[in-house]
């Protein structure tokens, strides 16, 4: 697949060789030629000097055969303009934005372009190891409704079938880090000391997830 990347800095750089090293075609935009001293030595894709929301560059990064589109640029503003000029003149599916103002990011998601919050991304990651037994997610959705969240099992659940930690409709366990290791839940499978627990939870059932997991015995 071709893919643009519009902002050759740190994050620009590392997708582009990420993408390269996958097998795909990159063409990475930057307005100063500078910037691609960050690519590696061996990059073999395209480099092109410019702005993602000029058509002309856009073209010479070869737009019409792209099949996927990010702009990571340090300008919320440019980004989501680039976003939504490849999304609506170009009809490419695949666009996501870099945003630091994780407002405007929950707003452009609304409109269908995906979006990076890198503040609001960040904050969740710290506030995920400080404190782990509190609210802190690893993903959210469009409508600020429901999240992916991570807890360290607790004690009182090690030894248990983790069925008993779940409600349909509030909070639902998906996935086990166990060793090192994901795995998909079996209806029988038991808690063990040291697992990871991913659940998918209604972000107004927090607390009831939390309870439950520590008082598993009142669950059901």
């Amino acid at each position: 697949m071709h893919v643009i990347v519009v902002g050759c800095g740190r994050v620009g750089s590392e997708l582009t060789t990420h993408l390269e090293q996958q097998g795909h075609t990159v063409a990475v935009v930057d307005k100063n030629a500078r910037a691609f001293r960050r690519l590696p030595a061996d990059f073999s894709g395209q480099t092109v000097v410019g702005f993602g929301f000029d058509r002309d560059h856009l073209t010479e990064a070869g737009i019409e055969r792209a099949g996927a589109f990010a702009s990571v640029t340090n300008g919320d503003n440019s980004n989501v303009l680039c976003a939504r000029i490849a999304r609506e003149t170009y009809g490419i599916e695949r666009v996501v934005a870099r945003i630091y103002d994780p407002r405007r990011a929950l707003i452009y998601q609304r409109l269908g372009i995906a979006t990076v919050a890198t503040v609001s991304w960040t904050t969740d990651q710290v506030l995920r190891r400080l404190l782990p037994a509190e609210t802190a997610h690893e993903w959210i959705d469009a409508s600020g409704k429901v999240c992916l969240v991570e807890r360290t099992i607790p004690a009182a659940t090690v030894g248990l079938r983790l069925s008993a930690v779940e409600e349909p409709g509030r909070f639902w366990l998906t996935a086990i880090g166990r060793f090192g290791a994901g795995m998909i839940p079996v209806a029988d499978v038991v808690g063990q000391e040291g697992d990871l627990l991913y659940f998918m939870c209604a972000v107004d059932a927090l607390d009831e997830l939390r309870e439950r997991l520590e008082h598993p015995e009142g669950g059901h």
